[in-house]
């Protein structure tokens, strides 16, 4: 569910922030460096913390097949699962571990993110899903699916008439 469709409630069940307000928040700090830092609420950190694990995806398609690439930076191989179904939707999860570290010689912060994720993408095409094949160097992740014969011969140009 969006931030827009989700509302918080007070204990008088009157709405206290939607999603526009954090937008725009997030705006304002953006553009001032974070000189006029506006409040947020616990619950939005919380989603933003899991919203920092999920990949960033891109799709691409050329004449014989199309392409998803993720970014999973500091994620081993060994911790992604990939699932696609039946109709067509690929799952990118997995989890990235924290490492216990400890220090004595005083305090220490950090802003590592630790958890699963999850990313569905849609795949709208008529593909070979048997025949896929996935790579993963330098913390990106490709996975390349064929097209079928009947998705290769779709492509038709349409001419622009000028009025």
């Amino acid at each position: 569910m969006s931030d827009l469709m989700n509302k918080k409630e007070n204990s008088h069940n009157t709405p206290m922030r939607y999603g526009y307000h954090n937008d725009l928040s997030d705006l304002v700090n953006n553009f001032f460096g974070g000189l006029l830092d506006f409040p947020r609420d616990i619950n939005r950190d919380l989603n933003s913390v899991s919203r920092q694990l999920n990949p960033k995806v891109e799709v691409e398609e050329n004449e014989n097949d199309v392409v998803v690439s993720a970014e999973l930076p500091g994620i081993p191989e060994n911790s992604i699962d990939l699932e696609v179904s039946s109709d067509g939707y690929l799952t990118i999860s997995g989890e990235k571990k924290q490492e216990k570290k400890e220090n004595h010689k005083g305090s220490y912060f950090s802003e590592f993110s630790y958890g699963s994720f999850s990313r569905t993408v849609p795949l709208p095409w008529d593909l070979k899903f048997d025949d896929a094949n996935a790579e993963y160097k330098d913390g990106i992740l490709k996975v390349i699916f064929p097209k079928s014969q009947n998705e290769q011969g779709k492509k038709k140009k349409i001419n622009i008439n000028r009025k």
